[in-house]
This record gives C-alpha cells, sequence and structure tokens, in this order.
C-alpha cells in the first residue's frame, strides 16, 4: 500500500462547523477526501459538481484537483446575497439616514 496523506475536510454550518479529519492514498483529490469524510452522506444538499464551491486553505479548487498532507479541504456553502449588493444597499441606507429625519415640508 502507497503512503497515505492526512487531510481535514470542513462543511461550515450557519450554527456549527463540521471538521472531519481522513487519511487518503497519496495523490487522492479533493472529491476523494470529501467522499471518505462521509460528509456527503450526512449532507444531502451537498452538490460538489453544481452548488458548492471548494478550497484548500481559502484558495478555491476544483474537485480533480490533488490534495497533499495536512490540507484543509473547504466546502462553501451558497451565497444567499450577492455581497456587492448587501453593501451597496447599506450604504445607500447610511446616506438617508445622515441627511436626517423628516421631510422639508415639516420645517415649515
Amino acid at each position: 500500500m502507497g503512503a497515505m496523506v492526512h487531510v481535514e475536510v470542513v462543511y461550515a454550518l450557519p450554527q456549527r462547523q463540521e471538521l472531519v479529519q481522513v487519511r487518503v492514498p497519496e495523490g487522492a483529490t479533493v472529491r476523494d477526501a470529501i467522499t471518505a469524510s462521509g460528509l456527503l452522506e450526512k449532507y444531502p444538499e451537498i452538490e460538489l459538481e453544481r452548488r458548492n464551491k471548494l478550497g484548500i486553505f481559502s484558495r478555491l479548487v476544483r474537485a480533480d484537483a490533488e490534495v497533499r498532507d495536512r490540507d484543509r479541504v473547504e466546502i462553501y456553502r451558497p451565497l444567499i446575497a450577492d455581497p456587492k449588493a448587501v453593501r451597496k444597499k447599506r450604504a445607500d441606507e447610511g446616506k438617508v439616514m445622515k441627511k436626517g429625519g423628516g421631510s422639508a415640508e415639516s420645517e415649515s
């Protein structure tokens, strides 16, 4: 049997983080590590090919990327809102608040 590498597989949920340590053969892929973790069975909403992006130490990778010893494979949840749109909305709301309350008619 060939050399084995140790990999952490992480899936962050809104309330907690699932972290599973696995040993996979040298040359294994991100997909292999995730499959070995058992997280696909535990969380059927994970879709490696469509819905979820994957990373190794916060760097986006494809499912067929090779893992190395002590890598941290991360499964990202889909965004529920576009971060740029949220920031723009907050900025617009902040501008309205800074201009002061009340309408021009109420001052006369």
